[in-house]
């Protein structure tokens, strides 16, 4: 069975969106959908999702020039879920940041 929730997003635009609505953000599994990620979340957290957001973000070439030449190369692609939580719940893993 793949992994589904890869890890939490915890920057400063997420901490923000965090702050003021209770939605949280996840790196999760790009082959994954929104029922999946929503039974995960419920699952691992003991909490009921009331909506998913996903943004699937593609790779980008990188081409660094060097002395000893040109190196080619890929950033990795991921996808990211933006999870709403029904009225009056957290997540206690995101409180501590």
């Amino acid at each position: 069975m793949k992994e589904i929730l890869i890890k939490p997003l915890i920057t400063e635009k997420m901490t923000n969106i965090t702050a003021d609505s209770g939605k949280y953000g996840f790196l999760v599994n790009l082959n994954s959908n929104k029922i999946e990620i929503a039974k995960a979340i419920q699952k691992k957290f003991n909490v009921h999702v009331t909506k998913v957001r996903t943004v699937s973000h593609p790779g980008k070439v990188k081409t660094q020039f060097r002395k000893s030449g040109r190196f080619s190369g890929k950033t990795p692609s991921y996808k990211k879920a933006i999870v709403t939580l029904k009225k009056g719940e957290t997540i206690e893993l995101f409180e501590q940041v």
